[in-house]
């Protein structure tokens, strides 16, 4: 596969990349290309503005959670049709699941794609060092293929102009464009309803702004040759992108509101490809569960946000315990959690009941409490797993979930830096905790939940 490809990595966080990547990416689209969105790493926001600026679902590939087969054939499915790929990369160039190893950095993900890297660097106070701080990124690590630079943060074109005169001069490498500071423009914060926003084309002032900019001062055409100079990949050697039925079997509902919305597209398309109708809700807008459905699947999001809201529909939360305590397929998962449990306390105190098939209490905190990479091993054999059987995910929440009294069955056992834990509660038809999981890292996690929904339809169609 010969696809035109980039990498936009930075030389550390907040230096800029999501700027230049929703800039670029809208400025190529008003060009009338097709443009593909990717993030590296296990982020939920990124790749839905990348979607609601290109009309294209964009990808997480991730090499820790995924592996290199499936973040290669994720890639490359994703870019059929495509005139170009854009990947956004996680923190800084280096940076991956440890200080001391590259594994899982955007460097690291570039020399697996064969991506040319454009490298965002952050130009206040410097001049000529810029050029120092460049060349220590070149010569971190032999192979990795960093092919230009663009630069954030500039006084003025003057200024520009002798950061890239230095760069060119000491590193060989084309600067092909800058930002300037930009105290008119900023990003969203990252919750209260962000996503359905995106959805309803709320930020696309912003995006055209973007736009605007990056016409402006970029060198869009030297950026496409970069594109254009990514060399031919080969397909993996294996598929796990198969359709196991000729139409569904079976209806799964999905939550999909402001209050959950967090789900990788991959978990929704291997659970259409094993069989699966997904019916889409909202239990924040009052909507039931269809009574046809023989599954039901709550994903991430911001519960805690919309708690009073949520506390109020009280028809939705009775009927979604009264499904599933008698036995409906249920997986829920961070947000999908904590709605689970009885009642959930924010952070100034206030207390709001929840569905109450756990019995657990939420309680938010000012800081994060967990974040990171995890391996979930089933503990037995449960709706997802087998005894034993492992998928990969991450954490990432500011709430901590306590059972009144001690649960019998976690969901898993999982595995991240920092050691071993138990996490969330399991039962032969619900599973429910705290972590992400990436289907695509074990795909028999979605043929095993449309099995179990296929034998409770046919128990629901006998009675």
């Amino acid at each position: 596969m010969n696809q035109p490809r980039l990498l936009l990595a930075g030389t550390h966080s907040g230096v800029g990349k999501t700027t230049f990547t929703l800039g670029l990416l809208a400025a190529l689209q008003k060009r009338g290309l097709a443009v593909q969105g990717f993030k590296a790493g296990p982020d939920y926001i990124d790749p839905s503005y990348h979607t609601a600026v290109t009309g294209r679902v964009s990808r997480n590939v991730d090499r820790i959670m995924l592996g290199d087969e499936v973040v290669l054939e994720i890639f490359m499915r994703a870019s059929r049709g495509a005139d170009i790929s854009m990947i956004e990369g996680v923190m800084g160039l280096y940076d991956g699941r440890d200080a001391q190893s590259d594994r899982g950095s955007s460097a690291d993900l570039a020399m697996l794609l064969q991506a040319p890297i454009v490298l965002v660097i952050d130009a206040s106070g410097m001049a000529r060092s810029a050029a120092a701080l460049v060349l220590g990124y070149q010569k971190f690590l032999d192979g990795v293929p960093i092919a230009g630079v663009l630069v954030n943060r500039v006084g003025s074109e003057g200024h520009y102009r002798l950061v890239q005169s230095a760069i060119e001069q000491m590193c060989g490498l084309p600067t092909v464009g800058y930002l300037e500071k930009m105290t008119e423009v900023s990003m969203p914060e990252r919750h209260l309803g962000l996503i359905p926003a995106l959805e309803r084309g709320e930020l696309r002032p912003l995006f055209d702004q973007l736009a605007q900019r990056v016409e402006a001062t970029v060198d869009i055409a030297a950026l496409q040759v970069i594109a254009q100079s990514a060399p031919a990949i080969q397909e993996p050697s294996k598929t796990i992108f198969k359709r196991k039925t000729a139409w569904a079997i079976t209806k799964i509902a999905i939550a999909k509101d402001s209050a959950f919305n967090f789900y990788y597209p991959e978990n929704l398309e291997l659970l259409q490809l094993a069989g699966a109708e997904l019916v889409y809700f909202s239990p924040l807008a009052g909507e039931l569960l269809p009574e046809d459905v023989d599954g039901l699947y709550i994903g991430g999001g911001f519960p805690e946000e919309f708690a009073h809201d949520l506390s109020l529909q009280t028809a939705v939360m009775s009927q979604l315990r009264e499904r599933i305590e008698a036995g409906l397929p249920t997986f829920a998962e961070c947000g999908g959690y904590m709605f689970l449990a009885k009642e959930l306390m924010d952070r100034t105190g206030n207390s709001y009941q929840m569905v109450g098939v756990l019995d657990a209490k939420v309680q938010m905190h000012a800081r994060l409490v967990a974040l990171g990479y995890r391996e979930a091993t089933a503990p037995v054999d449960q709706l997802l797993l087998a005894k034993g059987e492992m998928v990969k995910g991450h954490e990432f929440h500011y709430s901590t979930l306590t059972y009144e009294r001690e649960q019998s069955t976690p969901a898993y056992e999982v595995t991240g830096l920092r050691g071993k834990k138990m996490d969330g509660f399991a039962s032969e038809t619900l599973v429910a905790g705290y972590t992400h999981l990436h289907f695509a890292s074990n795909p028999m996690v979605a043929t095993r939940f449309v099995a179990s929904c296929v034998a409770y339809q046919q128990q629901r169609i006998a009675k």
